[in-house]
């Protein structure tokens, strides 16, 4: 979250696209995760085994955005 608010911070061409990205990113992360929970849930999965599934999504996107983002 630091990376990308400095990122956007600084301003410019740079900051606009990042924005837009994050947005982007953050409603194909949500429709992601709805998928993975409602799968798991209806494979018949603990709830601590749905939520788990739902956060996984966000946990390798982040990954993502740190690698991509300290460059």
């Amino acid at each position: 979250m630091l990376l990308r608010s400095l990122r956007i911070a600084k301003g410019g061409a740079k900051a606009e696209i990042e924005t837009t990205r994050m947005i982007t990113e953050k409603v194909a992360a949500l429709a992601e995760a709805q998928v993975a929970a409602t799968a798991a849930a209806l494979r018949g999965s603990k709830k601590h085994r749905v939520a788990k599934k739902a956060l996984g999504v966000d946990a390798r996107r982040v990954s993502s955005n740190r690698r991509r983002l300290a460059k």
